[in-house]
This record gives structure tokens, sequence and C-alpha cells, in this order.
């Protein structure tokens, strides 16, 4: 197709003329993966269109846009007090920042447990090799076919690098700010790297913020490590303007009895792709997926999971839910394998919408590959209308018509907010998707944190 053709034509001139500015900052091991990166991109036929995980997923109009992307680092002027202030009462948390995917050299991280490293991922590369090629670029390999995942690999310059000795608890959580700012379209491709030690814990909240009203695309892809006997729980909530659009991917590696718990809560946004690859490769293993969607408008998100039961006595959990309203598009497939040798697994999926319109639409597509005979896994899918029934119950006890639509939506939806362990954080997101089905987040209301512009 023509519109795809310029659009790889464009990526590969500006990898080949831009190799020294992409390798000028990288260590070794970053640097060493691009070439093939690239190849595999090009392998697969670039942006993904029309292929299986990508069917219903309309990228020309997020892609074909005119965006700068900058290869070079730019010092950029922020004062954290004046682009940042948490609104989450008693949420202490320990803050990171990236702009426009790199990260900033200002971040001044205070109390971490000794040996926990906090840094610029290229920084990383160069100061800590041994450690940063063992693990860099090495758990994306379910991703391999999916030319956006390559394409990270090829331009991702910097990100977030989080590494967490044996044995140690971060007690406060890592939160990860990542900023948007510039004078004109921008496309960023930012890279994190999360390595948790034998026994140890971690909790990450990520949250994405613009600080400007021009378009941005953002393909970040976070690779995660987690020991055995390990525990990391990952909360991301996207709440940006309808011109942010964002592929993100997360690819989660498990080891012996270790447990990853995800919760994905998407609010407001251009396009939105979640990508959520989770391989349990030693036994023992427990993981939890779970995701709400609210959208409205013409508003587009795709989930899409991939959890690998390799090893066996692992569990998975995975929810997803959706309330569409307008002419919203959401796009859900979920893939649970289970290998030969992973006997006596436990797996369940779920993907539940709610539509409030006859023009909102959803795609879903729960799948189960099940190669062993001593398994518990099941799967499904449901997409309807607000229960008639329930609201005449509502009605009958004096509730009016308005305010039982916004009980029956908001109960559909806490399913998965009543997920989130952190208490402040899940009061607030319940504030805001409270807000969100009542119509009062039209415009950008900055990140779930409530930033103040």
């Amino acid at each position: 197709m023509e519109r795809i053709d310029k659009i790889n034509k464009d990526f590969s001139t500006l990898f080949h003329e831009g190799q020294d500015l992409l390798r000028a900052e990288a260590g070794k091991g970053m640097n060493a993966c691009r070439e093939e990166a690239f190849r595999d991109f090009e392998a697969a036929g670039g942006i993904p269109y029309k292929r299986e995980n990508y069917l219903y997923a309309n990228l020309l109009p997020v892609f074909e846009r005119d965006y700068n992307v900058s290869l070079k680092y730019v010092q950029q002027d922020v004062h954290l007090a004046d682009v940042f202030q948490c609104n989450v009462p008693c949420l202490d948390t320990s803050l990171v920042l990236t702009i426009n995917g790199r990260y900033w050299r200002e971040n001044a991280l205070t109390e971490l447990p000794e040996g926990v490293i906090v840094c610029g991922l290229a920084e990383a590369s160069v100061k800590y090799p041994d450690l940063f090629e063992r693990y860099y670029n090495q758990h994306t390999t379910p991703g391999r076919g999916d030319g956006l995942v390559a394409l990270n690999t090829a331009f991702a310059q910097d990100g977030v690098f989080v590494y967490v000795p044996d044995r140690v608890v971060i007690e406060r959580p890592l939160q990860i700010v990542n900023l948007m700012r510039a004078k004109a379209d921008l496309m960023s491709f930012q890279r994190n790297l999360v390595i948790v030690g034998k026994e140890a814990q971690a909790t990450l909240l990520v949250c994405d913020h613009t600080l400007s009203e021009n378009y941005f695309l953002s393909n970040n892809l976070t690779e995660v490590v987690v020991g055995d006997n390990a525990m990391v729980d990952y909360y991301h909530v996207q709440n940006q303007h309808l011109g942010a659009s964002q592929v993100n991917s997360v690819f989660v590696t498990q080891k012996r009895d270790s447990r990853f718990e995800a919760n994905v809560i998407s609010l407001y946004g251009g396009f939105i792709r979640n990508n959520l690859y989770a391989a349990l490769t030693e036994e023992g293993c427990e993981c939890n997926l779970y995701g709400m969607y609210l959208s409205d408008k013409k508003q587009e998100v795709d989930n899409f999971t991939f959890i690998d039961h390799i090893a066996p006595r692992c569990r998975s959990n995975e929810h997803f839910k959706g309330v569409l309203d307008d002419a919203a598009l959401a796009n859900f497939a979920g893939i649970i394998t289970v290998r030969p040798d992973a006997q006596q697994t436990e797996s369940y999926q779920a993907n539940n919408n709610l539509l409030l319109t006859d023009t909102a639409q959803v795609n879903t597509k729960p799948q189960l590959i099940i190669d062993a005979d001593d398994v518990k896994c099941s799967h499904g899918a449901t997409v309807g209308q607000i229960d008639e029934e329930a609201m005449f119950y509502l009605r009958s006890r004096g509730i009016s018509l308005a305010e039982a639509r916004m009980m029956m939506m908001f109960g559909f939806a806490h399913e998965i907010v009543g997920k989130v362990r952190l208490e402040p954080l899940r009061t607030k997101i319940d504030d805001l998707v409270d807000k969100r089905l009542r119509g009062e987040l039209t415009k950008c209301h900055n990140c779930v944190l409530h930033c103040k512009q």
C-alpha cells in the first residue's frame, strides 16, 4: 500500500542517516541491537497493517502525521514544582521524570534502599555494562514479528533503568512521570528496563502527561524481570488529550514462585495501544493482568495480551473491561498458551464491554491454546448494554434516570479499579472515573495524579 510504503521508507531514511546521533550516548549493549532490530522491522513489513494482532487497529492516521523525531539530546528547562504537583492525598512516592522519552538528568531520588539503582537507560548501558547486557532486549522474543517492537529497539536512546537487588523491598512506590512537551508535533521512543532480584519487592506507577497541545506519538517499551519469589505491582494510568497517541509494550519474565500484577487504566487520549506479554518460565508463578478503558467521541483503545505458561503449577488471571460512548472503538485480543510441560496450570481470561450507543463498537477475541491435559482454563467475552431490569430496580427506588445510569456504569468499571492496592491512588482513580463518566473530562485532565499546569 502506497501510504504504508511511504511511512516505512521515511523510517528507513531516518534510521540510516541518523546512525551517529542514535549511538552517541548509549553503550555497546544498547547499540549492538539496532541494526538487527531494524532488519526485523523491515522483515515484518514495517508498520503493522491488516496483520493478525493489529487486525482492527488502523495505524495509518496515527503514523502518517508529519512528526518531528529528535535524535539529539536537548536540555529541557523544567522546574518540577511548576509542572507537576501530586493531587493524591497521602500518596508517598519516589518521583522520576522523563521528558520526550529521555531520562531527566535533574532527577534527585532520595531514601532509596542500599543497592537500588534508578537512572537513565543510556547511562546504565555505560556504567553497568555487565548487568545491562545480561537483561537488555533479552525478553522481547514473544514480540518478534511486531514491527513496532522492533522499531523501538532500533530507535530508543533513553528511558528509565531500575535495579532492585536480592531481598530488597522498596517501600515507597516508584512513580515514573512521562512528560511530553514540544513546539511542534513530536514522535518519541522510550525504553525502560526493570530488574527485580530474588525475594525483592517493588511497585511501579506510570503516569503519562502532556505539557502542550501539539500532536504526540509515543512508542514505549518496558522489559520487567521478576526474580525468584519476588513481587512486582505495575500501574499505568493513561489520561492525555486527544492529540496524544501511544503504543505501550510491556514484556514480563517471571522466575520461580514470583508474582506480577498489572493494572492499566485508559481514561482519555487519541489512539492507545497496550501490549502486555508475560512469560511464566518457572514453577509457582502468579500473573494477574487487569485493564479498564473508558472511551467516547472517536477514541480508539486497543489491548493485546499474551500470557505464556511455560512451566507447571502456575496461575494467571486476566480481566479487562470497557465502557464505550459515542462512536468510540475498542479492540481486545488476549492469548493464553499452555505448553506441554505446563501441567496443573490455572488460567482465566475475561473481557466485558458496555456499549452506551448504537455507534460504539467493540471487537473482542479471547483465545486459549492448550497443549497440556491437566489444566483448569477458561475464557470468555461479553458485549452488551445497560441491564434494563437493574435500571428499573434503581428507578423504582426514586433514583433519577441519569443517576441510575451513572451508578450502573460506575459499578461496572469499579470492579477493575478496585484491584488497585494503593488505597489513595484507588480513591483518586475512582474520582476521575466518576468525572469521566459524567463527561467532565472532555479535555486533557493531565494524568491521574492531577498535575498542575
